[in-house]
Order: C-alpha cells, then structure tokens, then sequence
C-alpha cells in the first residue's frame, strides 16, 4: 500500500501563489496516477488535477490556466502549484496515490485559506 505525505499548505491573499508537494511511500512501484483533491466546508470532495506516470495531466475546469501539477517520478513525488488563488479555492487539499492495480491511498490532507 502507498501512503502519501503532503506539505506546503498555508494561509495566502486572493492573487498569491502556493505550491503543494506529496511524497509516497510503501509500495512505491506500484504507483500509476497520482493527483490532488479538494474538500471545502460543508462541500463534497472534488478532484483537482491528476497526472499519469507519463505525465499525462487532467483538471477540473475551475482551475485550469491557474493551476499546474507535476510529478517526480525518481522521487515518488507530485506537486501542486497554484498561482491566482481565490477565495473558492480554501480547502482541505488531500493527495491521492492510485496503484497499478487501481488500490488509492489517500494523504492526511493540508489546509489552504486564501482570504480576500
């Protein structure tokens, strides 16, 4: 099993920037999609953005052109950068590690407040 670790949440201004970083561990050869959800209060989890081992990236339209995420595969590790921050964008933000075989581990999960 994978388990992943993030860091980099924080408190920011509408406008400013963040970057978001996970490291797994465990069973890291196992490792295929990885990828950022979000929970705000009160709200449903919601995907983010995804990216395959090949780099192949997915997004939610809400953060498209403001959001890009990466990966380090020598490192087991995938980032978050997160530029033009609104307020709609505070949330628990958690990373998710999917397996070959399609088993996720999901992170402990970092806050992220961006005040007005």
């Amino acid at each position: 099993q994978v388990q992943p670790r993030e860091s980099g949440g924080g408190l920011v201004q509408a406008g400013g920037s963040l970057r978001l970083s996970c490291a797994a561990s465990g069973s890291i050869f196992s490792i295929n999609i990885m990828g950022w959800y979000r929970q705000a209060p009160e709200k449903q989890r919601e995907l983010v953005a995804t990216i395959t081992r090949g780099g192949t990236t997915n997004y939610a339209d809400s953060v498209k052109g403001r959001f890009t995420i990466s990966r380090d595969n020598a490192k087991n590790t995938v980032y978050l950068q997160m530029n033009s921050l609104k307020p709609e964008d505070t949330a628990i933000y958690y990373c998710a590690v999917d397996s070959i075989v399609g088993v996720r581990g999901w992170g402990q999960g970092t806050q992220v407040t961006v005040s007005s």
